[in-house]
């Protein structure tokens, strides 16, 4: 096989540099939340419930705003989508360390909404670039993201410290590192302009109708609703447990960096697997051992239970955005079905760290809220081994590019 032209070498170095830079920032708004809780509830004033909102206010802005993604990219290719996600996102991140409770709650949701974008844009976008690779990058850009997500949560309360004590300052930390990923994306945006008018995303897809879809779906919300519950309480149900401040974050951290190498793993097995129920099953069963084991002997074992959490995340998260990838034949059903998943996924999501906030101050403990997430662990197995089944979605379309695009199109389909 021929090797590629140098400069071809340098842009796909430059493209996967730039997705794994956006991938850094699409969890640490949330997940630097969970270890500064005690500070929102003592500092704000805020109660369990209300702190349950603010970790959940980006899901909101998921469930609300995914759906707008596949129209961005038809209106504006997605590279240029991309990069006014993470301006969307610096921005509404150095909006949290204001002194007031609503612009906390707008910065949260704004970021959300940065978020939301570029979930749904990136499994379209590696589909279309990478081809036959997709899940190996994936697994790349699902690695990135746990990193980003564990480094949040490690770094908010020594950032706190940096800051001189101020909570709100670490809440921020982010924006910058938003910012050098919009920048990342501007020597891409010279030739992503020459594809916009043929990118295949200007072909809509709906897929209501798709049973598979709907199992991926549902799928990813029980998931989800499990893992923002954990980034927003694990370190308060240990700090109920007598850990200290710093060892209930450090705990949180560490449930999110074992699931990372996990990440490049499945992405790279999904895509040799015709069929991906046994990595769905050992992850779901990661997930439902963890939550066990912190309601049943929460002192015995702190770190195996946030290991077991952890890997079941890891695995189920990279195995959900594979599946954006394997169960769509071309890059618009991919958009449609990561668009419908994450719009429905997060939108359930939202309801979990809200739930067991609101379940925790009517009982005074965390008993009930964990009792609460191993029926869901046992429902989300379930799930997870259908929409794992090997298969298609199969949509509606409800938009086609002009016929001269649609043949533009077709060909550079075929080249790649």
């Amino acid at each position: 096989m021929t090797a590629p032209p140098t400069s071809s070498r340098r842009e796909t170095a430059l493209l996967l540099a730039a997705i794994v830079l956006v991938s850094l920032n699409l969890r640490s708004a949330l997940t630097v939340i969970g270890p500064l809780t005690r500070d929102l509830r003592h500092g704000d004033g805020l109660s369990s419930a209300a702190v349950g909102l603010l970790a959940a206010a980006p899901l909101l802005a998921f469930g609300l705003i995914s759906p707008l993604g596949p129209r961005l990219a038809a209106r504006f290719g997605i590279e240029r989508s991309l990069v006014g996600c993470m301006l969307v996102l610096c921005a509404s991140l150095a909006l949290r360390p204001l002194p007031s409770v609503p612009l906390l709650f707008a910065g949260t949701l704004a970021a959300g909404a940065g978020i939301a974008v570029a979930n749904v844009l990136l499994p379209a976008l590696v589909k279309r670039r990478f081809g036959a690779r997709a899940t190996l990058v994936t697994g790349v850009y699902s690695v990135a993201l746990g990193v980003g997500a564990a480094a949040a949560a490690g770094l908010a309360v020594p950032s706190e410290a940096w800051f001189g004590g101020s909570f709100r300052d670490a809440l921020a930390l982010w924006a910058p590192v938003a910012l050098v990923a919009a920048i990342a994306w501007l020597p891409l945006l010279r030739g992503a302009s020459a594809d916009a008018g043929r990118d295949d995303a200007h072909v809509r897809v709906s897929l209501w109708g798709d049973r598979l879809a709907w199992c991926v779906t549902a799928y990813m919300a029980l998931l989800a609703v499990q893992f923002y519950s954990m980034a927003a309480w694990l370190p308060e149900i240990y700090r109920h447990e007598g850990m200290s401040k710093g060892g209930a974050g450090a705990l949180l951290s560490l449930a999110l960096i074992v699931g990372i190498p996990f990440g490049f793993v499945v992405g790279w097995l999904a895509g040799r697997l015709e069929d991906q129920r046994p990595i769905a099953l050992g992850g779901a069963l990661c997930v439902l051992s963890g939550w066990v084991g912190v309601l049943a002997a929460p002192r015995a074992a702190p770190g195996l239970w946030a290991t077991l959490l952890g890997v079941g995340f890891g695995v189920g998260f990279t195995l959900v955005l594979a599946l954006f990838v394997l169960r769509a034949g071309d890059a618009p059903h991919a958009v449609a079905l990561s668009g419908m998943a994450q719009s429905l996924g997060y939108t359930l999501a939202a309801v979990g760290p809200i739930a067991a906030g609101a379940l925790h101050d009517a009982t005074g403990g965390w008993r009930v809220p964990l009792v609460v997430l191993i029926a869901i662990a046992v429902a989300d197995l379930l799930l997870g081994l259908a929409a794992s089944r090997r298969g298609l979605v199969r949509g509606r379309d409800v938009e086609h590019p002009p016929a001269a695009s649609e043949g533009v199109a077709a060909g550079a389909g075929a080249a790649r």
